[in-house]
């Protein structure tokens, strides 16, 4: 059954305990954080680009607490390692980082609650390994992120020039910061934030040198996706998902925020195939 949310108020939190988690992958690790009990139903959370798994200290605390949730920290966010060098960040290779995760954890069978990019690596997973998916939820995300054909060259030849361009940049030191200039700086960027939102996810996108901090995100995450899907390709991924799905969209969310302009046409499309599969309440 796939379910279509607008405008979902924030209820009062409770207090839960969380866990460093540590997945070892051929690069380095991919860290994160775990709630709930060791035998709860198992749910993943995947966060949104440039953030880090500190976006769900708020929001765990709200769910049911007989799960497991099960927070990462993807390739370059937060505390988990940077790709190595002369390597995209690209969806494909977020999926693949999520079956290395789960086939650490030992899951079979378990649910995703996915945020704005976080989301599309759910939706694309879901796509890709539907028998492993339960229930997919996507928070102000489509599942999937479709490009205009006709922009795909000129998208994907960019992102290669910038990676080519970061690439030949002399390596600077990193700018240190003390706590509150970062936090300040972080406002300033995103001045949806609030302080408490900005301080959660600070919590894991700094690391502490001398002197002060420094973010610890790889800056190459801002390069263009050289990845790129088309819309019919989107929709039939999308016709292969099994899961239960609920879609949860904010009104000053992505698509006004973040989509790109050709990227809007493709929304209501998107939401039409998710009709055509199952019932919308």
């Amino acid at each position: 059954m796939i379910r279509i949310l607008k405008n979902v108020r924030k209820l009062s939190t409770a207090p839960m305990t969380a866990k460093e988690l540590s997945v070892p992958v051929p690069w380095g690790e991919i860290r994160g954080k775990v709630w709930g009990p060791d035998h709860g139903r198992p749910v993943l959370c995947l966060h949104g680009w440039a953030d880090n798994c500190g976006s769900f200290n708020a929001l765990i605390p709200l769910l049911p607490k007989e799960c497991r949730y099960v927070a990462v920290d993807l390739a370059g966010h937060g505390r988990s390692s940077h790709r190595p060098p002369g390597v995209f960040y690209a969806f494909p290779s977020y999926v693949a980082d999520v079956q290395r995760v789960v086939d650490t954890l030992r899951w079979r069978r378990f649910s995703i609650l996915g945020h704005s990019m976080g989301g599309n690596i759910a939706g694309m997973f879901s796509a890709l390994f539907p028998e492993m998916v339960e229930a997919c939820v996507l928070l102000d995300s489509y599942g999937f992120l479709p490009t205009d054909p006709k922009q795909l060259s000129k998208i994907m030849r960019r992102g290669m020039d910038d990676m080519l361009q970061f690439e030949k940049k002399p390596e600077k030191s990193e700018r240190v910061y003390t706590y509150e200039k970062a936090l300040e700086r972080l406002l300033a960027a995103n001045p949806s934030l609030s302080e408490t939102s900005a301080c959660h996810l600070l919590e894991r996108g700094l690391l502490q040198v001398e002197g002060g901090v420094v973010f610890s995100r790889d800056f190459r995450i801002n390069l263009k996706n050289v990845a790129r899907i088309t819309l019919e390709q989107s929709l039939e991924l999308l016709s292969r998902i099994e899961a239960a799905v609920l879609v949860v969209l904010a009104d000053e969310g992505f698509e006004k925020m973040f989509a790109e302009p050709d990227q809007k046409k493709f929304t209501s499309e998107l939401l039409q195939g998710y009709r055509r599969k199952n019932e919308v309440i």
